[in-house]
């Protein structure tokens, strides 16, 4: 099976400008259709952000979902002392080696080391802050053909990568229309590579 990456996040007021733009509801609801979308044909791809991992874990017992078949949480040990409660609901999580001392090598070694899953076909990115902007960088670098789309009405960094890259004209900014986004730029682009 075939595997979409999510790259998602609620902003912090104390992180940059990021927050100025996002809705934390809509951040939710986009997340909430992405999964509802694509998960019976796709496997879902994630870092363990604390503010997504529960939105995912109750959005699967939701649907009824197995999780070992459908989603992949991917956790540094950098940050063992502070997993979200949920991650024990997840029987497959990848943790990866921290390095010492250091969170931004630990995250970097964790983002690489997920990213370069060859069974990626797509990433989608919701929200988020300086860590989407990375995620979308190193996606493009190991997945350079692969399709990219950045979720802008929910705001944060995502909208900035949409604005950034010319993903969407200026109408579609805005559109909240979740579900015929994922429809329309998903189902197209994975079409007849889903197993």
């Amino acid at each position: 099976m075939s595997a979409i990456f999510l790259s998602a996040s609620v902003p912090l007021v104390d992180r940059g400008t990021y927050h100025e733009t996002a809705n934390p509801f809509l951040i939710q609801c986009a997340v909430r259709e992405l999964v509802v979308a694509v998960v019976r044909q796709h496997k879902i791809v994630w870092g363990g952000h604390p503010a997504i991992t529960p939105m995912i874990w109750s959005i699967c017992e939701d649907l009824g979902m197995d999780y070992s078949q459908s989603v992949v949480l991917y956790q540094s040990k950098f940050f063992e002392d502070r997993y979200p409660e949920e991650n024990k609901r997840f029987q497959n999580v990848v943790f990866t080696d921290a390095v010492p001392d250091d969170r931004d090598a630990s995250l970097l070694f964790m983002r690489e080391t997920m990213l370069s899953r060859e069974d990626l076909v797509a990433a989608v990115f919701i929200g988020g802050m300086e860590g989407v902007e990375i995620e979308h960088d190193i996606f493009r670098r190991f997945h350079p053909t692969s399709k990219v789309l950045p979720v802008p009405s929910p705001g944060g960094a995502a909208l900035n990568l949409a604005k950034e890259h010319g993903y969407f004209s200026d109408a579609d900014l805005v559109d909240v229309d979740f579900a015929r986004l994922f429809h329309a730029h998903l189902t197209a682009a994975t079409n007849g590579i889903s197993n």
